[in-house]
């Protein structure tokens, strides 16, 4: 038995990629294994997780399920919680292989057109990591990549994925994309949608059923070999068996008695909440002091006990979750007089709630305004091509801000938003995302400066939606932006970013000093890294530094800068500390022209700071003859599903028994 177990079980965490804002995949291995094991006690093997997928466009619904858009930091967590389900006895599956973050248009299921470089260097990192973590299981997408579906696509899912990473797990396909081969265009019927499917390397066909009703009729063709159809069955049966399945297929029901919510499950959930919620903006309004005479709570999503949960909040009981209005009210207690108003709805034009919201807010000391998305925003099949607010919650959100009142603005959605507009006018602005069970809880803690604030970003926030795909990794191009008229800028716009990667403040302040970077290193050796960080504040805080590098020039061009290492250190005021960074060459290689792996003698700049901006820089030297490394990571081109004469046969069905596929050979061995 399997379900989507992505950010908890009956214990909601924080969604994935809030969860990947506090840069701590050790806690991402910890909620998954809670998780897993709360699952594994009602009964359940296999989850479909942890969706890997990078993502550029937050226009995708599905951005909120996966850790955002490096592949550095994708990896450390594809790693993490594929460990960490594992761990808890149930297997792993590693989705969406593969481009699927990529789609086009950030629209939902749509086709995706990713260079081969850029898949190897980008898109595929996180789910080798996957792999290397031991994931028993991997999901085919749904997408096409430069013209191939995916799911059948036996360079994907046997070339790359089994002969150059070595895995040995089972492949299953996403819901119906076996079938969907014809509705891609590329299978003229069930039977050849099913013969594309396992000649590609998908084990398992989930609910299209065209295995089921197929296989037979291709054994008795020829078109499918026996030894073809016992490799896949042996895939499935060997996770059966790693599970315990075959020796013991029921579960014990007595190990769900006292499983969920345990209370070392449901504290890990709200350090995990507090670490993922990113502080991005805040002109001394916070933290807010216990001591205030009253606050006025305002929003359509401040009372909502369901939302908080999230997209894929499997068993999470709404009535379990803490809204933001009940964490407020529970910290404040009687001291504080503490009144809510709703103002509007997530969506319509009606504006009849601004009135009762507006005269509480005047009455009050200071003003609590939750707005964002509903959790249905997000997710499967809830692409948007508007990244503000929805409805009339920015007209509620501005009438509230004129009154001049002490004002933050907390947020919760799935994605990031284009508000240029509130950086502007709100004094301060706290991303929630959805926290989970202890949502509400978490949100006070930090408003009232119980815990400091220490999130992330992981993915950039654009100033409008014509700036997406926006992210940090860009290319420099022929005509980097400057005030000249003909360069790569806009007319209407910045090129940056509203808020960029890795960006989030604290209540405290850090300075970075002391870069220490050798001058000359020769090739294949390790590069050490060293910066000092100082609490330059009055209150304790938790910094994330940040190794950026760049390759300024290659025999291709690559991006501007790289994460390349991330520390967190938590330090108290006045305190510094000497923090250690080592690039080995792995780090500093990419896919050269001829599609090989390794790096190239030159200087390469390393930059170490708070965000992706960070401005102390230092530079070092490789020496020395450096041939690139000899790995095997790609084809000069893609191939196909099925060898072309098999393929227009097998839609023939005439000739469907000419052709004879023997022993996992790449092409017909007889007619």
């Amino acid at each position: 038995f399997a379900l989507d177990v992505i950010h908890g079980y009956r214990t909601s965490f924080p969604v994935p990629l809030a969860e990947a804002c506090a840069w701590d995949p050790v806690m991402a291995e910890l909620s998954a294994e809670a998780a897993g094991r709360e699952a594994y006690a009602a009964g359940l093997r296999w989850t479909f997780a942890p969706m890997v997928d990078i993502a550029r466009d937050p226009r995708w619904g599905r951005i909120v399920e996966g850790a955002g858009e490096d592949p550095y930091l994708g990896a450390a967590y594809a790693a993490a919680r594929v460990r960490g389900f594992q761990r808890a006895g149930i297997a792993a599956c590693i989705k969406h292989y593969a481009g699927y973050g990529g789609a086009e248009a950030g629209r939902e299921y749509n086709t995706a057109d990713i260079p081969l470089r850029r898949m190897l260097e980008v898109y595929l990192p996180p789910f080798r990591a996957g792999v290397e973590a031991g994931a028993a299981t991997l999901m085919s997408g749904f997408n096409s990549l430069n013209s191939v579906p995916v799911s059948g696509s036996r360079f994907l899912l046997t070339d790359v994925l089994r002969t150059w990473w070595g895995f040995k797990g089972m492949v299953v396909s996403d819901w119906g994309s076996i079938g969907e081969l014809q509705a891609h265009g590329v299978a003229g019927d069930g039977v050849n949608a099913a013969l594309q499917g396992i000649w590609a390397g998908v084990d398992m066909d989930m609910h299209a059923f065209v295995y089921r009703d197929h296989i037979k009729g291709l054994l008795d063709s020829g078109l499918l070999s026996t030894k073809q159809l016992d490799q896949a069955v042996r895939r499935v049966l060997s996770v059966k068996a790693s599970l315990g399945l075959l020796d013991r297929p029921y579960a014990d029901e007595t190990l769900e008695i006292g499983a969920m919510l345990r209370p070392e499950t449901i504290a890990l959930a709200k350090r995990s909440a507090l670490a993922s919620a990113v502080l991005l903006k805040n002109d001394k309004v916070l933290p807010f002091s216990k001591e205030i005479a009253g606050l006025a709570v305002i929003g359509p999503l401040a009372d909502s006990q369901v939302d908080p949960l999230g997209p894929w909040s499997a068993q999470g009981d709404k009535n379990e979750v803490v809204s933001v209005l009940q964490g407020l009210k529970a910290k404040l207690g009687a001291k504080s007089k503490v009144t809510f108003e709703k103002g509007c709805d997530l969506e319509g034009a009606s504006t009849a709630g601004f009135s009762a919201a507006l005269d509480i807010a005047r009455r009050a000391s200071a003003v609590v305004l939750v707005v964002g998305e509903g959790r249905d925003y997000s997710g499967e099949a809830h692409s948007r091509t508007d990244l503000d607010l929805p409805g009339v919650q920015r007209q509620l959100v501005e009438a509230v801000l004129k009154l001049g009142k002490p004002t933050v603005v907390v947020l919760m959605n799935g994605r990031p938003l284009a508000l240029e507009w509130m950086d502007k006018k709100a004094p301060a602005i706290l991303e929630a995302w959805y926290l989970g069970g202890r949502h509400g809880e978490a949100v006070a803690d930090l408003l009232f400066g119980d815990a400091e604030p220490q999130g992330r970003l992981v993915t950039c926030f654009p100033r409008n939606v014509g700036q997406v795909p926006i992210y940090y990794a860009q290319q420099n191009t022929g005509r980097p932006a400057t005030e000249q008229r003909y360069t790569s800028k806009y007319i209407d716009a910045p090129n940056t970013p509203l808020y960029p990667f890795g960006y989030g403040l604290s209540y405290t302040r850090f300075e970075y000093s002391g870069l220490k970077v050798p001058a000359h290193v020769q090739a294949g050796e390790k590069v050490r890294v060293q910066v000092t960080v100082k609490n330059v504040g009055a209150r304790n805080g938790v910094e994330t530094a940040q190794l950026y590098v760049g390759d300024p020039v290659a025999s291709v061009s690559r991006p501007m800068r790289e994460l390349k290492g991330f520390q967190k250190a938590e330090l108290k005021p006045g305190e510094s500390r000497e923090l250690s960074f080592l690039l080995t060459p792995s780090e500093l290689s990419f896919i050269g022209r001829d599609y090989r792996f390794g790096y190239e003698p030159g200087t390469f700049k390393v930059w170490v700071g708070s965000d992706s901006n960070a401005t102390l820089e230092g530079a070092f030297s490789v020496e020395g003859e450096q041939d690139f490394y000899a790995l095997d990571l790609a084809p000069k081109g893609d191939m196909e599903a099925l060898p072309p004469r098999a393929r227009s046969r097998a839609e023939s069905p005439k000739k469907r028994k000419a052709i004879v596929v023997k022993d996992g050979a790449t092409g017909p061995v007889s007619e």
